[in-house]
């Protein structure tokens, strides 16, 4: 007979999609709940297993007979107590007892080996012959002592499971007491026979050995980084990883070179843009292999550059906190030597990489270190920021300084080192730059509109006219460098940001030490100051010097603050500053060759825009009081001072060329000079002379006798008293920089004399006539003929 062929048919595609969803999902339901039963059922049949394993390794086996014949009564008894029990089952109907063998021939929990993992219903019971085994291993007697049996996991096998126990060891109290000892024994000997100390000499040579393998560690990594940045970028991260170094011999070491290889190699792999972080449409894009890597080398970079940033900030707070860690593997005298190279690679990346990430967080870290307790520290980060704004071009650097500066000097309420202020004097503004306001600023030129060119251009011209504005746009865009509206709108919110800060401390802390610097830097910037402000400056500078409080160089800088706001904008107000060219000629007198020597270059600066630059409001009699009192002044100062009095002399004789009348004795007319007067403008200086020149002219410095003797010839431009054009070209106070003796040493050197020469002077006789000198040796001889002693007979007497 052929097989039956079955008849279901296997569903077609159609079919299967006719197929509705809720079918589905049922037949899936049902599947995973026919795996779930099937993991219940298998989970239960080992939870059984388990527990009888457990049973059976637990149940005492009973002896069959007693070996020693002892306690016959008892086994009597028990043999009884089963024939009573066997008994019900001879009582039993026919029924009964067949349905009971029935029963027990069947696989039930009853019958079954539970000490085997086959299934219960096999037809082979394999079971009886474990049974019997079983049964066959010998009994332990109850009299012997129990051990405690640590259960193992069971072994299987064909035949079955097999339970694993092992003894649990006995310990003697007598032998933990031995061991015990033992060990005091080998702590007393560790203790007595110490690890051998190093002498001096070798942990130095231990030590110079570590460092050295340090050192060429640290430079395989650097040097594997700036051969290819972008492969092993990952490297930085094990250079960095250096930074906490726990050898206790080299840790301080090694720490600062890893710090400062860091810094040198973010100076040379960092690119010349910002790293912006990616935007999600960014990411999601697909790009060539080129970029990917340009993007993980980027990443890294940056997430890198932060982390190095934090531990530098880490390093300084360590030594402001002066607390020790827990690791004690940097004590606490080399905090200041760590923190001292973190802030110099601090401000190493704030001057080298202005347009680079996290440049915001560097400032916000050097600003509180320039008031810093240590001066090496505020020294540092004070000229790290003079270098950032001597070379900000565009002025954006330049302006978040100032911001944080500023903010800090007013939290502070204005109690901070005067060098914080005096870094604005480095400000890189150009007065062209910032002389209009901002709405003078030419606007960038405008292209003309369709509509425009259509009225005022022919066809012809406003196809000349495309070209030319396609062409200006394209030269627009291929120009690198920043335009003139942003570098002009920088500067002119930097400068309002420093007006503020003057005008602040000018109102509230006229006392505070910071005014000199206030005054300084407002006599560099006046004539950026807005024309508004002028009275009222005015007024607080000739208060402040009426005050009394100010020392000699702060007066100096209220004066020259005024006559620069009057020498700008200033020119169009009709104020008359007579009193602040009194105090000026007043106290010229205070310098001399001390301190205040230094205060001459500021006097030479004032003199420069008082009378010269205001030729026409100064009159003929105040010119001739500054010439004599300015002779007076060059007798009694250093001799670089005494060059740039004389050199401004020679200007001011060259601007007033009537003032040459005080070079002849000749009074010219009425009264008397009254050098005491300290009004310049009435104390007759026309009836006096210039008689310090002839005083200076016989002054050891060679340069002060050629400005004198030049200016006693009437300060010649041609002829033999004229002077050399490296003397003539020069200002009053570039000429008082370069003959400056800081140095403790003649500038330009003293001539030395010839030796010969100087032992032939010394020779007494060649300055006689020889008759004189044949004269006085006959003379010399006679003399000591006629009045020779004559001992012997002083001899004679005596005897």
């Amino acid at each position: 007979m052929k097989a039956r062929r079955n008849k279901k048919q296997v569903p077609s595609f159609r079919k299967l999609i006719r197929t509705s969803k809720v079918k589905l999902e049922n037949k899936l339901k049902n599947k995973q709940f026919k795996q779930q039963s099937t993991l219940k059922k298998y989970r239960k049949e080992q939870r059984k297993l388990r527990q009888a394993v457990r049973d059976a390794v637990s149940k005492k086996p009973v002896p069959l007979e007693d070996p020693k014949g002892k306690r016959p009564g008892k086994r009597i008894e028990r043999d009884e107590e089963e024939e009573e029990e066997a008994l019900p089952l001879d009582m039993m109907d026919e029924d009964d007892l067949q349905l009971m063998k029935d029963l027990g021939q069947r696989a039930s929990f009853l019958t079954r080996d539970l000490s085997s993992s086959e299934p219960a219903h096999v037809k082979k019971r394999k079971h009886e012959s474990i049974i019997e085994k079983y049964e066959k291993t010998p009994r332990t007697l109850p009299s012997a002592p129990e051990k405690e049996l640590i259960h193992l996991l069971p072994i299987k096998d064909k035949s079955g499971i097999i339970p694993q126990t092992r003894e649990k060891p006995v310990i003697d109290s007598s032998k933990e007491e031995e061991d015990q000892e033992d060990e005091t024994g080998q702590e007393e000997e560790m203790i007595q026979d110490p690890i051998p100390e190093l002498t001096i000499e070798e942990h130095l040579r231990e030590r110079t050995k570590k460092l050295q393998e340090k050192k060429m560690h640290i430079a395989a990594l650097a040097a594997a980084i700036l051969s290819d940045p972008e492969s092993n970028i990952k490297k930085l991260k094990e250079l960095r990883s250096m930074l906490v170094e726990q050898d206790p011999d080299v840790a301080v070491t090694v720490r600062k070179l890893v710090v400062i290889s860091l810094m040198e190699l973010f100076k040379d792999i960092t690119p010349s843009y910002k790293i912006r972080p990616l935007t999600e449409a960014e990411k999601s894009t697909k790009i060539r292999k080129e970029t990917q890597k340009l993007r993980e080398f980027e990443e890294g970079l940056v997430s890198q550059y932060k982390f190095y940033l934090e531990n530098l900030e880490q390093m300084v707070k360590d030594w402001k906190q002066r607390k020790l860690k827990k690791s004690n593997v940097v004590s606490l005298k080399a905090y200041k030597g760590l923190a001292e190279v973190a802030v110099k690679s601090l401000c190493e990346l704030l001057v080298a990489l202005p347009h680079f990430n996290f440049h915001n967080n560097i400032i916000v870290l050097i600003v509180p270190l320039m008031n810093d307790m240590s001066k090496s520290i505020s020294d540092m980060c004070c000229e790290a920021v003079k270098k950032l704004f001597k070379q900000d071009k565009l002025g954006q650097a330049s302006l978040g300084v100032i911001k944080v500066i500023s903010g800090f000097v007013k939290g502070r309420n204005y109690d901070v080192r005067p060098e914080m202020l005096k870094t604005f004097l480095c400000l890189r503004i150009k007065e062209v730059e910032v002389k209009k306001d901002t709405e003078d600023i030419n606007k960038p030129k405008r292209f003309m509109t369709f509509k425009e060119k259509r009225k005022t251009l022919s066809r012809m011209q406003r196809k000349w006219k495309k070209a030319e504005e396609k062409l200006e746009r394209e030269l627009r865009e291929a120009e690198a460098s920043e335009s003139t509206e942003r570098r002009l709108r920088l500067h002119t919110e930097t400068l309002n940001i420093v007006f503020v800060t003057y005008f602040r401390i000018l109102k509230k802390a006229q006392r505070s030490p910071l005014l000199p610097a206030v005054l300084e830097g407002l006599a560099k910037f006046a004539h950026l100051i807005n024309v508004e402000f002028f009275d009222d400056i005015l007024v607080v500078l000739h208060t402040l010097i009426e005050s009394g409080d100010l020392s000699y160089r702060e007066s100096l800088h209220c004066v020259q603050t005024a006559f620069h706001i009057l020498s700008g904008q200033g020119d169009v107000l009709n104020i008359d500053p007579m009193k602040f060219y009194t105090h000026l000629y007043k106290t010229l007198f205070k310098l001399h060759a001390g301190a205040t020597n230094s205060g001459v270059e500021i006097v030479l600066q004032c003199l420069d825009v008082m009378l010269t630059k205001r030729r026409k409001q100064v009159s003929q009699q105040r010119a001739l009081a500054f010439i004599k009192r300015l002779s007076t002044l060059a007798l009694h100062v250093l001799p670089n001072a005494s060059i740039g009095i004389l050199a401004t002399n020679r200007v001011l004789m060259h601007t007033f060329p009537k003032t040459d009348l005080l070079l002849d004795n000749e009074s010219q007319g009425s009264g008397v000079f009254l050098p005491e007067l300290d009004e310049p403008e009435y104390c007759n200086a026309q009836n006096t002379a210039l008689w310090e020149l002839h005083a200076l002219r016989r002054h050891y410095h060679p340069i002060v006798k050629i400005f004198a003797a030049h200016l006693i010839a009437g300060a010649p431009s041609e002829g033999s008293q004229a002077l050399k054009p490296d003397l003539s070209r020069r200002t009053a106070a570039e000429l008082f920089e370069t003959y400056c003796m800081a140095a403790m040493t003649f500038n330009p050197p003293v001539e030395s004399f010839n030796s010969k020469r100087k032992d032939k002077d010394l020779q007494g006789d060649s300055f006689l006539n020889e008759d004189l000198n044949e004269l006085i040796k006959r003379h010399c001889g006679e003399a000591a003929a006629q009045f020779l002693p004559d001992f012997t007979k002083c001899w004679g007497t005596s005897r």
